[in-house]
């Protein structure tokens, strides 16, 4: 007999929906919980003449299409952020300059190390952009938003250097902003953990909680939180990175957690194996092997239907599909909690 999802019928993302996501049906010979787009790269690393690699990058619905800030790493190798556009968030236009940014204070706009790894996420009337700045010459979180994708204003950096993978919450908990991140070093961070931290009015962030950190296998050496958490019915759903130290290098794939929705450094379950790893070519070969790393996640609450965005190799864009019923029985029966 047929195995039944009991969660088929009921809609599980809290947030609204998406008619026009982008999206492929599972293949039928797939067995994995996450599957790719079987046209990958979706973005190339010469989409702009400027472009050594487009990668590590996010997208959000905006007027019935899609936009996004995008990891462009320019012909001198200067990581910097641009913007983009699409009509069905596959087939994209990326701006051939990096976003200038409008800000009060020329310290913070300081450029001198590079922009990159951003995030975006609507909150309240706004987009809000997260990314590893590079102040002074070394990584912290820096902020900044924009109502049209025309005008980007900078912000504050979040936190004090060391810091990378800032990641918003789509809305106020328990009346406090939050945010995800994990403290690091100046260089190739080989550790790292994830927390939780809280501010008032995005300036100011306090009340650090530790969320989760390293566990065995493909995240053993490092993790850190990826797209904007998703909402559901059973927890925040949050797709994260981890790193494994291999006898060639740094191995980066990607799991699932569920997080308590009103705690949410309280961390209910998390997958022990990976829900999606390097193994096609272009997630193999590139400027860094063996690297699948998500920044971003198209959800359709109507549907349950998720598109991921993801950096494969630190050259190109990928994109693959998952399905939350089934996304969250698989965190939950191959949990390591």
């Amino acid at each position: 007999m047929a195995k039944t999802n009991k969660n088929a019928n009921r809609r599980l993302i809290i947030g609204p929906e998406l008619p026009n996501i982008p999206w492929e049906e599972k293949p039928n010979d797939c067995k994995d919980v996450v599957w790719r787009y079987s046209r990958n790269p979706v973005i190339p690393r010469d989409l702009t003449a400027t472009s050594n690699s487009i990668f590590n990058s996010a997208v959000v619905p905006y007027k019935g299409k899609f936009a996004g800030v995008f990891r462009c790493d320019d012909k001198r190798r200067r990581m910097q952020i641009h913007k983009g556009q699409s009509e069905d968030g596959i087939n994209w236009e990326i701006s051939a300059e990096p976003i200038e940014f409008i800000y009060d204070d020329p310290e913070i706009g300081e450029f001198n190390y590079g922009r990159y790894d951003p995030r975006v996420c609507w909150l309240e009337d706004r987009y809000y952009i997260t990314w590893c700045n590079g102040y002074k010459g070394h990584p912290t979180i820096g902020m900044g938003y924009t109502y049209d994708f025309e005008k980007f204003y900078q912000m504050e950096n979040a936190f004090l250097p060391f810091n990378r993978n800032g990641v918003l919450f789509p809305r106020k908990i328990r009346g406090k902003y939050g945010m995800l991140s994990r403290p690091s070093d100046d260089g190739h961070t080989p550790f790292g953990d994830i927390y939780y931290s809280e501010s008032p009015d995005l300036c100011y962030w306090g009340r650090h909680r530790y969320v989760m950190g390293r566990a065995e296998g493909w995240q053993s050496t490092k993790i850190g939180a990826g797209p904007t958490p998703i909402e559901t019915t059973e927890g925040w759903l949050m797709i994260y990175h981890g790193v494994l130290t291999s006898c060639n290098g740094f191995v980066y794939s990607a799991g699932a957690a569920l997080l308590d929705l009103d705690e949410p450094w309280k961390v209910m379950y998390r997958t022990a194996p990976y829900i999606i790893s390097p193994q096609k070519l272009y997630e193999c070969v590139g400027d860094v092997p063996n690297v699948v790393f998500p920044c971003a996640a198209l959800t359709d609450s109507a549907t349950g239907r998720i598109a991921i965005y993801y950096g494969a190799a630190d050259t190109v864009t990928g994109l693959a599909f998952a399905k939350v019923d089934e996304l969250i029985e698989f965190t939950k029966e191959n949990s390591l909690i």
